[in-house]
């Protein structure tokens, strides 16, 4: 249990750091991990009129390969049934302009991509 412990302050504090580094990009964080019985989703934030919904991954060296590949087809469906929960219970309508973002952080270094990938229904 203590790994996962530590795996989950470790992704909480780089979450708080991307979320500081979105920041000074224009997006204004709404939500940092949000949770309900499906899943959950780092970072939900406004940015340019959409409402974006974010997965970060963090690796500290691409020995484990790039944190780009780890949000899997199976993690895509997770954090779009989430986000239609939150957009739902949060009274976003279905004509709310929506997107899914990636950020990762290798090392230091933060990449986002934006519209990383569609909605998975």
């Amino acid at each position: 249990m203590g790994e996962k412990c530590n795996k989950r302050a470790v992704g909480s504090a780089y979450e708080k750091i991307v979320g500081e580094y979105l920041g000074r990009q224009n997006y204004q964080i709404l939500e940092y991990n949000f949770r309900c019985r499906i899943g959950e989703i780092d970072l939900i934030a406004k940015e340019g009129g959409y409402l974006v919904f974010i997965e970060v991954k963090y690796r500290d060296s691409e020995k484990r390969g790039n944190p780009l590949e780890a949000v899997t087809r199976k993690k895509q469906r997770i954090i779009s049934k989430v986000a239609s929960y939150y957009c739902v219970t949060h009274g976003y309508g279905e004509e709310t302009p929506c997107r899914f973002d990636v950020a990762a952080v290798l090392g230091e270094k933060i990449t986002v991509i934006k519209n990383a990938f569609e909605y998975q229904g």
